[in-house]
Order: C-alpha cells, then structure tokens, then sequence
C-alpha cells in the first residue's frame, strides 16, 4: 500500500516523492504497483510517467505500473499538474493547461512588467509564463556555481537573486512555470572554445546573421554545460524545462563534427533530447522542445536537424513555432499567412500530429502577440489572437503561449 505523500532530498536535490510498502510476503515483495487517475473525473491515466531509481516508466491503458519498490519516485503526465494526491493504491493527478506569456530575463525581473503579466493571469484565462534562463545571447541570468558559465563571461548580469525563491514565489500564486533554455546558439561558451563551435567552410568559426557564435550540436561534450543549466533550473522548481535553439543553424555549406546529412543531423538531435532527458529524470520535470513551424509541412529535417517523429521520442510536449509572420511562403491553400490566422495554427497542428502520432496533447504551441513584419505590418490585436487561441482549442493542444520579444501585452483575445 501507499505509505505517505511527502518531500524527500537526495544529495542537493529536494523531490516531490510518495514512500510505497510493500508487504514481504506477496508476489509483489520487490515490486510497488498502483494505478494513476485523473483527479476530476477518476479516469485512468495511460501513459504517465512514473520516476524511480534514476529510470522512468509508463502507466498502461488502465493506469496500471509496476516499479521497483525501492528509491524516491515522481508522478507526471501530460495534461496534468505534477502535484499529486495519494490514496490508497491509487495516484490522482490534476489536468492543467498551461496559457503562458513569455518573458525574457529581463521581463521577468521588470517590476513594471511582471506587474502587468501577474495582472493579465489574475483577470484573463493566462495561468502560466515561459521565462528565459539562459538567454539568447548565452547569458545566464541567476548565479549558477557552473565551472563553465563563471569561466567565459556568461555570468555578467546576475538578474535572478534568487532563483528559487523566484519561482517559489510564482508557484505560491498557483502559475505553471517554464524555464527556456537556449541550447546551441552560444557566443560566449565557443568565444571560450572554438573547437566546439560551427565552422564554415573554410574552417573559420560561423556567425549568424546577429553576428553571434553557435556551438555545434554534434559536439557532445558540450551538452553537459547545457544540461548542467537545466538541472539547476529543475532543482529551482521549474515544472518544464523548454529547450530552445535545439537545432542545427539553418546556413548552408557549414561544417560540424559529423557529416552535413540529414540522418546525421537528425540523429544528433535525438539523441541531444535523449540525453537531457536522461540527466532530468531525478527532477520528474516535464521536458519541451521549440521547433520550426515548417517542420509541420516539410517532408525532411528543414536541414536543421528537427524532424518531428524523431523529436516526439524524448519530449513530453513538442512547441512548434506558429507566428503567421513567420510562414513566409504560407501553407497549401493560404498564401497570406496573415489572412489565415486560425487555419496556419490549426492546419500546422493537425499536420504535425499525422507525422508524429500521439495524442494532442503532446502540442503546446508558440502563437504571435507581436505586429507582423512580413506582410504589411499589421497590428496582432484582439482578433488575430482570438483566432489563434482558437485554433489551438480546436486542436486539441495542452494550451498555447504567447510571444512578444518586448513582453508588451494585453488583454487583446484573451477570455476573461
């Protein structure tokens, strides 16, 4: 039977973690068994996640799972909360459905702006928020006792004082918390070492088009610093980590550490999820990656990396980036993005899930709150949000999160 519901350390790491006993004397000595259920409605949950002895294993169709009865375990599944009730044999987790805003570091640390953002989820339908950790420009944004980020110039501008007590803040407020983590484009780590940086051609290290540095994915060695942040970001109390920039750069004639082929790029990639996911198992954390909203309509990889049946493996939610304005050649039927607002977001959607299987509620996508710079300038108001947000309920997707790089937002398509 279950034991007791209550919070365990393990070295540094503070977990949310149920005791079982299991009595000596049945078939099941070594073994703890249970069944997870949805709270509201005591329907069995398939496929929720159960974490124990550094491994992760899945409910069947009934809820059902069997883990080793020893070592500290989490509960999660997607489209719920990660917080459980315990009864008996049975788990209950809540359904949740993040409508996140995001905020850069700089946002999130903003009184004027988080004033705003905090006012919007006290009076629309917004209850979560995508916060920067480590940023655009490789910039980590709390202090981080990371050997790496204190050795090449990523710990400039300290803006978390403290990280924990930050979310800890935000979860006392009941708002599901996400930590964006900017993988591969990294200018101060391949400023610090070249070798793992993306080369061009000619061996000279590669520079976007903001004249920043990218780490070559392939190099494996430096997917510890990236992960290394993650975990902290966990340990923090984050409830999803979103790794975004988890992508080759999308120039051509580059050069990395394996073949420029997409089978070698979207195996890199793969296998990177794999990895962070393996090293966020102690934190039952839920996991994310941003994608190419493109990769919903193109056949390969978008010579990038990402393709979605292979991203689906070792995600718990895929976020494809839908901005209208972003759909530069539109999609079959709708030249004007701009004009299609719902049918880019919910065709996007639906195609997605026919290359990837699953459910939808794997789906959790980027919808644009920002004007439109590619066709003609227009305002991203009340309507062409409303449609969006639309969209993605049609869908079927575990919410929607909105992007503005200023963070300048309203209540314009929001429901109250």
């Amino acid at each position: 039977m279950i034991n007791s519901s209550r919070h365990f350390t393990l070295g540094k790491v503070k977990l949310a973690a149920i005791v079982f006993m299991v009595s000596i004397t049945t078939v099941w000595s070594s073994m703890l068994t249970g069944v997870v259920l949805d709270k509201t409605n005591a329907k069995p949950i398939s496929s929720a996640i159960i974490t124990a002895n550094g491994k992760e294993y899945r409910t069947d169709v009934n809820g059902f799972f069997s883990v080793p009865s020893s070592g500290i375990i989490g509960v999660r599944a997607i489209g719920h909360e990660r917080k459980f009730y315990q009864s008996g044999g049975k788990i209950y987790l809540n359904p949740v459905t993040p409508k996140a805003l995001y905020l850069s570091s700089f946002g999130a640390t903003s009184g004027k702006i988080m004033k705003n953002a905090k006012y919007l989820i006290n009076n629309t339908e917004l209850n979560a928020l995508v916060i920067d950790i480590k940023m655009d420009r490789g910039q980590i944004a709390y202090k981080t006792s990371n050997y790496y980020a204190n050795n090449i110039g990523a710990q400039k501008m300290i803006l978390f004082k403290d990280l924990k007590q930050y979310v800890a803040n935000l979860k006392k407020d009941g708002i599901y918390t996400i930590a964006r983590i900017v993988s591969f484009k990294d200018a101060p780590f391949v400023t610090a070492y070249p070798q793992y940086g993306v080369k061009n051609s000619d061996g000279s290290l590669f520079k976007d088009r903001e004249g920043l540095y990218w780490i070559d994915p392939s190099q494996k060695k430096s997917w510890e610093y990236i992960t290394a942040i993650a975990k902290e970001s966990a340990e923090a109390g984050f409830d999803e980590i979103q790794f975004d920039y988890v992508r080759f750069p999308d120039r051509k004639g580059l050069r990395f550490s394996v073949q420029n082929t997409q089978s070698e790029r979207v195996k890199t990639i793969g296998e990177f999820l794999r990895y962070a996911r393996s090293q966020l198992i102690p934190y039952n954390v839920f996991v994310s990656a941003d994608i190419f909203g493109y990769t919903s309509w193109n056949e390969g990889d978008l010579a990038i990396g990402q393709r979605l049946d292979e991203i689906i493996k070792y995600v718990d939610y895929i976020s494809p980036m839908l901005y209208p304005s972003g759909f530069q050649y539109g999609i079959p039927g709708y030249k004007i993005p701009v004009n299609a607002n719902y049918e880019i977001v919910n065709h996007s959607l639906n195609n997605a899930l026919k290359k990837s299987g699953g459910s939808p509620l794997s789906y959790r996508p980027w919808l644009q709150a920002f004007r439109d710079y590619a066709f003609g300038g227009r305002n991203y108001g009340d309507k062409e949000i409303r449609d969006q947000i639309r969209a993605s309920k049609d869908f079927g997707s575990d919410g929607w999160m909105l992007w503005n790089p200023r963070n300048v937002y309203s209540s314009d398509g929001l429901s109250r």
